[in-house]
Parts: C-alpha cells; structure tokens; sequence
C-alpha cells in the first residue's frame, strides 16, 4: 500500500550532528565529547520533561544542555561563547544522502515532511541552511503537543496533519527509541542504523532498518 507521506525526524537523521564538532572545536581540543555530551543531555532532558510535565522548548533545553556539557568538560561559559555554539544547531550539515534521497522520493509524487522535537524556528532555518527547504512539504514541531518524542501524541500531530490512520505513513529516523515509540503508535517505521547499533530490546520494532538513506527509495518503491 502506497503510503500518504514520508515524515522524518531531523537533527540525526536528515542532519549530522556530527557536524557541530567543527564549531566546538573553536572552544576545546576534544569537540567531539563535548557535543556527544551535550547531545545525549539535550535528549535526556527531553525526556524528563516530558515525564516530569514541565515542557520548556528544546532551544531553551539545548541551552541547559550546553551549560551542562561545559561544566562536565570543564569549560568557561564567559564571552557569551555558549549562546554562539548553541546557535549552531540553526546550521547543522545535512548527511550527504539526505538531498538525492528526498529530491528522488519527491520525483515519485511522494509527499516528505519533517517531525522534529526542535522549535519551528530553529528546525526551518535548519532545512534553509542545509538546503533541503524545497523537498520537505511540511515541519512538525513538538511545540504544537507540548511533549517530546517518543509521547504517542507527538506521533498523532503528523496524523493530524495528513488526515490519515498511523499505518498509512511510513515514519524514518535514525534514533533507536524513536523508531520504537512511532512503531508503538502504529507507523510503518524505517530505522536509519547509520552507526549499526545494535536492535532496540524494548517496545516495537521497526519494519525495516536500512544503513543510509540511499536505501529508503527503494523501499517506498516496494510499497506502490
């Protein structure tokens, strides 16, 4: 069955992370500990958030993130270094097989939309700055359900959006809980595994788990 849409997560899956290091490494000799750090506190305070029902934003997350990464490394948070770096999540690198995939899903009269924790803001100067604003139809925050992934009603915004039933939409992400939790609610989920993790041991598992996003075309291409 052909699905409705493709909606994607963002920072991780359409964007490198990664590509921050390059900014930090203007403030430390170790960049890249620095932003797994601050990545797996951003994603940490998400969580409790959530669970805590006290959501703030994930810009103003990112920035509680980032003070927290640079006290654990040791960092001064003098010069307003900190709200610079964290600034830089407006511009992080998209991976190099994002583009052709999306420009060929597109060319298939596939509609791609973007479902992200990130503020509308940040998200769409994102996609602007990595060029991928004219193949994504659609970006969905968080923002508008006031909880972050993987809440069951962040899922819904993208049904919601589409007017359609959770499995006809076919949901890609390269964050194993993610790709559990949209599995839970009923999405047909591609699991991006670009660091060949290995499989989630709780909740639903994806229908299919690919490499790169080069290998996503042909799968919605089974589906028509």
């Amino acid at each position: 069955m052909k699905p409705v849409a493709i909606v994607f997560d963002l920072f991780g899956t359409l964007l490198d992370i990664a590509s921050l290091n390059v900014a930090a490494a203007r403030y430390t000799s170790d960049a890249a500990a620095l932003i797994a750090t601050w990545r797996e506190k951003q994603l940490g305070y998400a969580f409790a958030a959530t669970m805590m029902n006290r959501y703030e934003d994930f810009d103003a997350l990112t920035g509680r993130a980032l003070q927290y990464a640079a006290a654990r490394h040791g960092l001064s948070a003098a010069g307003g270094q900190w709200e610079t770096l964290a600034d830089e999540w407006r511009r992080v690198e998209p991976f190099g097989d994002a583009l052709p995939a999306l420009t060929q899903l597109r060319e298939h009269g596939m509609r791609c939309a973007v479902l992200t924790n990130g503020t509308p803001v940040t998200a769409r100067a994102a996609l602007q700055s990595g060029g991928l604003t004219d193949v994504i139809d659609v970006t969905l925050s968080v923002d508008a359900a006031g909880v972050y992934k993987p809440d069951a009603r962040v899922y819904a915004l993208a049904t919601a959006h589409f007017a359609t039933t959770a499995d006809r939409l076919v949901f890609v992400t390269s964050n194993g809980w993610d790709a559990t939790g949209a599995a839970e609610f009923g999405l047909r989920v591609v699991w991006c595994n670009r660091a060949q993790a290995p499989a989630e041991t709780f909740g639903a598992a994806p229908a299919w788990t690919i490499r790169g996003l080069h290998e996503l075309p042909n799968i919605i291409a089974s589906l028509a």
